[in-house]
Formats: structure tokens, sequence, C-alpha cells
């Protein structure tokens, strides 16, 4: 980034509650992720699917609605706007309880997003993808309130079609000599190596601490954000948009 585009990322941060670090881990740098002692049986496993139209008219209106299945635990939902301004969202909206107003960061470019939260029990999602149940009553009222007020007029819950799931392997852990709670995530897309997302969590106060004790423990361990750092998000919703039968 220049130093406008440093100076603008340094305004909006002041002005989001929680910022997320994020790296994909390149795949000739893979081996080196052994360094991290992880304990691979302490991670969970986990399903996530988009819903959108086969052209993702949604996505590229900057809106995102997913659901996940996860082991052990209830399932969830979530509409998203990304990128989000935050100022502009409703009263209600802004003092949600579900709602959740963050800003990712990768190398050399930010976006901030905002996400309306729901819980499902677990198998929920499950009904739905497969015709089960209605897409909508996956969904909160809050979050359909939500959807209709930022998706396109022309899209409605009828034009949605899941694309996924992709399969999540996730593991939080704090690693030694790194004080951060951090999340390692590999994400399996049928016939592809698997993207893999290393991050951490910080605060606007704390983040240039942090990013400079989080570049510190990846290059010490052999790491760097080379390559390309696709958002997940927009990978999962490409690849399984190419290959949907109204494509």
């Amino acid at each position: 980034m220049d130093r406008e585009e440093l100076l603008q990322l340094l305004d909006r941060m002041a002005k989001v509650p929680s910022v997320e670090l994020k790296m994909n881990i390149p795949a000739d740098q893979r081996m080196a992720i052994s360094g991290l002692n992880l304990d691979a049986m302490r991670g969970r496993l986990r399903e996530v699917v988009f819903f959108d139209t086969p052209d993702l008219t949604l996505f590229t209106n900057g809106v995102v609605v997913r659901a996940r299945r996860t082991q052990g635990a209830d399932d969830d939902t979530v509409v998203k706007l990304r990128p989000a301004e935050p100022g502009s969202l409703s009263p209600a909206v802004r003092n949600s309880k579900n709602l959740k107003v963050e800003m990712d960061v990768t190398r050399g470019s930010y976006v901030v997003s905002a996400s309306l939260k729901g819980g499902r029990r677990a198998g929920a999602v499950r009904e739905a993808v497969t015709g089960g149940r209605p897409l909508e009553r996956l969904f909160t009222k809050e979050q359909r309130s939500f959807f209709a007020a930022h998706a396109p007029a022309e899209v409605d819950w009828g034009d949605l079609v899941p694309l996924g799931p992709v399969l999540v392997v996730l593991l939080k852990f704090v690693p030694e000599g790194f004080p951060n709670r951090s999340t390692i995530e590999q994400w399996h897309y049928p016939g592809q190596v698997p993207l893999v997302e290393l991050s951490t969590k910080a605060t606007p106060q704390n983040v240039l601490q942090v990013l400079s004790d989080g570049v510190r423990f990846v290059r010490e361990h052999g790491l760097s954000a080379t390559g390309a750092q696709e958002p997940k998000t927009r990978k999962a919703l490409e690849f399984f948009a190419r290959a949907h039968p109204a494509r």
C-alpha cells in the first residue's frame, strides 16, 4: 500500500471493533507448518455451503449468504455485507447482539464486513440443502429482513442455489512464541490443492503490535504471505459456480 492507502486503512480501522489478520500459506511452504507443533487431533470438521444465483449476483453486489455445519456443535448461518459501511446500517441492525463488524487484512488489501449471525439446531442446514425445508426458513427473521434490505431487488430466496459444500478442517491454538490465539483452516475443493489459511485477531488498539509479532513469528517458521492471497469466500463461490449445471 502507498501512504494514502495506509492512512485510509488506519482511519477505517479505528471505526471497527475487531481486526482479523490473515495469510494463505503457499503450497511450497506447507511442510513448514509441522514446525508449529499443531495437534491435529484437536481439529474440528466443518462443512460450509454458500447460497447465491448461478452467476453470483449476490456476491457481485457485496452480499454473502452462508450456512455451516460444525462437528459437535449446532449449525449456524450468516448474511453478510462485504464490503460494508457500518455507519450506514439501520439502528436496529447496529444495535443487534447478532451483528459482527470486522476488518479483514491480508497482504496489501483490506475489507470491512458486517455479518448478521443466526443459530440453528444441528441438522437444519442439511435439511435445507437437500430440499427438506425451505431455504428462507433456515435463516432467522432478522436475517431475512437484512437480506431484503441489501440484496438486489431482482433476487429472491427462490433464486438461490447451494454452492458447496466445502469440507474444512479447523484448528484453534496458541502458538509457542506468539501469545495470540490463532486459527488454521484447510479448505478442501474437489480435485484441487487445499487452501490453507492462518489467521489471528486483534483490536484497533493493539493491531500494530500483533502484526509485528505475527510477521516475526511466521518468518521464524519459514512462512510468508507470498503467492495469491485469495479470499476463501470468493474462491469457494467461483469454484462451485463454474461447476453448477445452470452455468
